[in-house]
């Protein structure tokens, strides 16, 4: 699934896919596949980019969180393909990488003439351990 050359400590891009092969970059935002398969993928941002001697390939990722996982819940205001920028970071073999995805600014995402499914949105970064967002407010 994710290809770099053998021994290469660190790499900047990252090969998805055998047929359709995409490519990962620094930066990126990828959709995680999660545990339960019942589950949608989680939506994280590429960090870094780590192989090992033995070629395994990790990703150091920082999460997105929908709504639902903030503190406080979904509300109203949220929209249908919201996501917040967490503080989260974490560390995934790549191979849990399904597919990449864009995450707009609000700005953009209204600006886009066709939404498609790998479309989201960011307005705030969340911090995770205290439910806090950033900015505290926007206009409307």
């Amino acid at each position: 699934m994710a290809k770099t050359r053998p021994g290469v400590a660190f790499s900047s891009k990252i090969k998805l896919g055998k047929k359709d092969i995409k490519i990962v970059r620094l930066g990126d935002c990828v959709l995680m596949r999660p545990s339960d398969a019942g589950k949608a993928p989680y939506v994280a941002r590429v960090e870094k980019i780590e192989a090992d001697a033995r070629n395994n390939v990790k990703v150091h990722c920082r999460w997105y969180y929908c709504p639902e996982e903030s503190h406080g819940g979904r509300r109203q205001l949220h929209g249908a393909k919201e996501l917040f920028l967490s503080d989260h970071f974490d560390v995934q073999s790549a191979h849990t990488i399904e597919g990449k995805c864009i995450v707009h600014t609000f700005k953009n995402y209204t600006r886009l003439e066709n939404v498609g499914v790998e479309d989201y949105y960011c307005i705030f970064d969340y911090k995770a351990a205290t439910g806090a967002f950033t900015p505290d407010r926007v206009a409307v």
